[in-house]
């Protein structure tokens, strides 16, 4: 989470004490050794990074879809880490018009942004900076990690390391069936993940950073694999690699078995587009050797072509995160109640209109609801299907034709109505929210009510607070209903994401900062009184904006637009949602999530 110091959204703020880089006893070059890397610093912003770093051997050749490998020593030279490594082969969602973007395999690179100002007071002394892991979205198939990190480090007060990380998407991360199980391994891409954070426990001190102190954050697929994290092993990392999680909008989409009938079908059209027969069991085992033969582009043209049709539902990727009884031992509805996870503190949350515009934009009848939902649930009974369209009914306000953002309290929720959708459209979009991310956010921070762990809970509601929206806020620039000047938070140097009442502008008035604001006595997330802060803004000046699907929605900006942050009951919000978050955690044995 963020705020703005300035002026309009304040999230999450913390100042952040600084003594020279001198004082760090860094050293622009840094001997991992098994390499060494020279980073750069930018005279603008004083922030000193390192791009491009290889963590691990490239992923190419006997090594596709095997665990990451140490990367060879190679000491002869410094290796001068002032560009980003490669992208890793890319694999578009289900929607039409997605273009082919190509990739390279040898991608495994990670980069580090240190303020040239920030704290502690060495690396020998244990007494370093907080350490940030940033894992890309892009549903598993998509993104990188080649966006420059130096302006957040420099808006987080300086005191904080940024490492932000690639890893292995699509078929190459995420291919899945019982002879990869048997001649590879499943979930490559969270593997690749893991050996990151294992890289920083090893060489962050070097950096400045406290390998005690890391906090691992991801936003869509990247807040789904800190989810995945937490519950790895069954809890048996504890904290071992990292303290704190965030999780913006934990995407969780129907999470399948390695060997379910979707899955091994994604895995012969794969094999078979790339020239490897895989129709009957023995063929299927021979299939996986062919792949491992194969040049890449064919695989990359494979992959693409099996994850951008059916069937892959629309908006979904084909090779996802799967349940392999290893790292990943059962669904995550079902791990997180039972409460096994690692690390100590969470803060997650989700934005208001989680699902609008990701299922498909035509839907009018109740035939058209089922038929949506039968192609997204796959594994639904007839009377599965019915429980469904009882947990989300149709208010009499859904036929109104207005287009508005709810409050959350009622009594028009986001049930019915949201700024592009009302009826049965704004229905399915609300059931696509609650089912892959938003209910997980409650699941997750449920699992963090016992045994010494916390959990905070948020929902952005800024408009248009669509899927994504709130990146920007991370990343930057800030878009115009956002406003300037970010800082990120006392939640990863202070273990808490409370701020003060001036900070967050008072409840009702803005000329008196001393009234008390829920956001600055953070109410943990607790089972039998689940609380969430509610980060709206109010006032300001309309404009139309388009949305990244080319939607024309309504936004706000300043003069006059000011936080408007509140607390509520999880439970009782927007119509009841804590009620259906328990109804697909039912659902589990039918959709596994």
């Amino acid at each position: 989470m963020w705020f703005l110091r300035s002026a309009p959204l304040l999230l999450l703020a913390t100042l952040l004490l600084s003594v020279p880089i001198g004082a760090l006893g860094l050293n622009l070059t840094v001997d991992l050794d098994y390499a060494l890397y020279r980073g750069t610093t930018n005279t603008t912003t004083n922030i000193v990074s390192w791009r491009g770093i290889r963590y691990a051997a490239p992923p190419t050749g006997k090594l596709r879809w095997q665990r990451p490998q140490p990367p060879v020593a190679n000491r002869t030279g410094v290796v001068l880490a002032d560009s980003f490594g490669n992208r890793c082969p890319q694999a578009m969602p289900s929607i039409p018009g997605m273009p082919f973007v190509l990739g390279d395999e040898d991608c495994l690179f990670l980069n580090v942004f240190v303020p040239a100002e920030g704290t502690g007071t060495g690396e020998d002394s244990g007494d370093g900076m907080p350490v940030l892991v940033a894992i890309h979205g892009g549903g598993y198939g998509t993104g990188d990690a080649g966006q420059d990190l130096g302006g957040f480090v420099d808006g987080s007060g300086r005191g904080v390391v940024v490492v932000s990380v690639q890893y292995r998407l699509g078929a190459f991360g995420f291919l899945s069936s019982p002879q990869v199980k048997a001649k590879g391994v499943l979930n490559a891409g969270l593997l690749d993940q893991r050996f990151a954070l294992e890289w920083v426990q090893t060489h962050i001190h070097k950096f400045g950073g406290d390998p005690d102190r890391v906090t691992i954050y991801g936003e869509s697929a990247g807040a789904g694999s800190v989810l995945l994290h937490a519950i790895a092993q069954n809890g048996t990392l504890e904290t071992k690699l990292f303290k704190n999680l965030i999780a913006a909008s934990p995407w969780v989409p129907t999470q399948p078995y390695y060997d379910s009938p979707t899955v091994n079908q994604h895995f012969q059209d794969f094999a078979a587009l790339s020239g490897c027969t895989a129709g009957t069991a023995a063929a299927a085992a021979a299939a996986f050797d062919c792949l491992v033969g194969k040049d890449s582009l064919t695989l990359q043209y494979a992959a693409n072509q099996v994850s951008s049709r059916a069937p892959t539902p629309r908006g979904n990727w084909a090779f996802i995160p799967v349940t392999d009884f290893d790292y990943v031992p059962g669904p995550p509805s079902v791990l997180l109640q039972q409460g096994r996870v690692n690390g100590l503190r969470l803060l997650v949350g989700n934005n208001a209109n989680e699902g609008a515009l990701i299922p498909p934009s035509n839907i009018v009848t109740e035939s058209d609801t089922v038929s949506w939902i039968r192609s997204y649930f796959s594994n639904l009974s007839a009377a599965n299907i019915s429980d469904i369209l009882t947990t989300y009914p149709v208010s009499n306000t859904a036929t109104s034709s207005a287009r508005y953002e709810t409050s959350g309290t009622g009594p028009v929720t986001a049930m019915s109505v949201s700024q592009v959708a009302t009826g049965q459209q704004q229905r399915v979009f609300n059931m696509y929210a609650e089912a892959s991310v938003i209910c997980p956010s409650y699941w997750f921070g449920s699992a963090f009510t016992s045994q010494g762990r916390v959990a905070y809970h948020y929902q952005y509601s800024v408009p248009f607070a669509v899927h994504g929206s709130d990146l920007t806020l991370f990343y930057g620039p800030p878009t115009d209903n956002q406003g300037p000047d970010l800082i990120y938070g006392n939640f990863i140097r202070e273990n808490n994401p409370s701020i003060s009442n001036a900070d967050a502008n008072g409840r009702s008035s803005p000329a008196n900062p001393s009234l008390a604001n829920p956001a600055s006595s953070w109410p943990p997330w607790s089972l039998s009184n689940p609380t969430l802060i509610n980060l709206n803004q109010t006032g300001g000046t309309p404009y139309t904006a388009v949305s990244a699907l080319g939607v024309p929605v309504t936004q706000f900006r300043g003069p006059g637009l000011r936080n408007n942050f509140t607390a509520a009951d999880a439970n009782t919000w927007e119509g009841g949602r804590g009620a259906r978050c328990e109804f697909w955690r039912r659902m589990s044995p039918f959709v596994p999530q």
